[in-house]
């Protein structure tokens, strides 16, 4: 059985050298091969999913060919390649000259969209994270860049095939973001930091206001104001809530003691 087992994991070692001397070939012919033949075999590399390997090729037609259709679309593919190899700033990179190089080329809405998707994929895990918890100061520069790629798409291409998904992506950032300055503004609430959680809240109305978390925001201004003895303003925020917001848990005493379910709002989890 031992001899067995030994003959067994030899027959791999030498398929598996094998292999590896198919790839070495197949990449030393990536300075040979013309350009219809390198760009199927990055194509078909990309399709199997062997992203590294698929980068390799697309990098080395990119520099080879310079000019001409494989070169365009090979571009686009290098991003995306780059993207699922979880190399943000190179697919940025890529696909931001590509943007700059070919301002008109029949798949310019998709380069829009894989920018903002690129910056998504990366941070919508940490937009998890940063919403169900209290911080105060956050990054959110690729969150926020994010969903302007997003709308730059949706602006000058709202007809594309990608629009609907971008507009369903930046509805998440928006009321991602918004729930994040609620949490923050919770935050400064129950720690007496009245005047700051005001703040927050206003920021949410001026930046959010169509996001549902405005309710939120006009409950945590009637509180706080409240707090500070402003009665004015906080009767003011008070209608200005029960006008647009008539359910909402302030009137039930549910507010703000109940934690944000922002998991349930998330469409994306499973990508991120």
């Amino acid at each position: 059985m031992l001899f067995l087992n030994r003959k067994v994991l030899l027959i791999a070692l030498i398929l598996l050298l094998g292999a590896c001397n198919r790839d070495r070939v197949k990449m030393d012919d990536a300075e040979t091969l013309p350009v219809d033949q390198l760009y199927r075999e990055a194509k078909s590399t990309l399709d199997a999913g062997q992203y590294r390997r698929a980068s390799r090729f697309y990098e080395r037609l990119v520099a080879r060919f310079p000019y001409g259709k494989y070169h365009e679309q090979s571009q686009l593919e290098l991003a995306y390649s780059q993207h699922k190899e979880r190399r943000a700033e190179d697919a940025l990179s890529t696909v931001n000259r590509f943007i700059k190089l070919y301002p008109t080329h029949e798949r310019i809405d998709y380069a829009y969209y894989l920018r903002g998707l690129i910056n998504f994929e990366r941070e919508a895990g940490f937009l998890d994270r940063f919403i169900e918890k209290d911080f105060t100061r956050r990054d959110l520069k690729n969150i926020r860049q994010s969903f302007q790629d997003f709308k730059e798409l949706t602006d000058k291409y709202p007809n594309s095939s990608y629009a609907n998904d971008a507009r369903t992506r930046m509805v998440y950032l928006r009321n991602g973001l918004a729930q994040g300055e609620i949490n923050i503004a919770s935050y400064y609430y129950r720690r007496g930091a009245y005047v700051a959680a005001i703040g927050r809240a206003r920021y949410v109305l001026e930046q959010f206001q169509e996001a549902p978390q405005a309710g939120d925001a006009l409950a945590l201004m009637v509180l706080s104001y409240e707090k500070l003895g402003q009665t004015e303003a906080s009767a003011d925020a008070l209608k200005v809530l029960k006008l647009n917001y008539p359910e909402h848990a302030y009137f039930t005493g549910h507010f703000p003691k109940r934690k944000a379910t922002w998991k349930q709002l998330n469409p994306f989890r499973a990508e991120a």
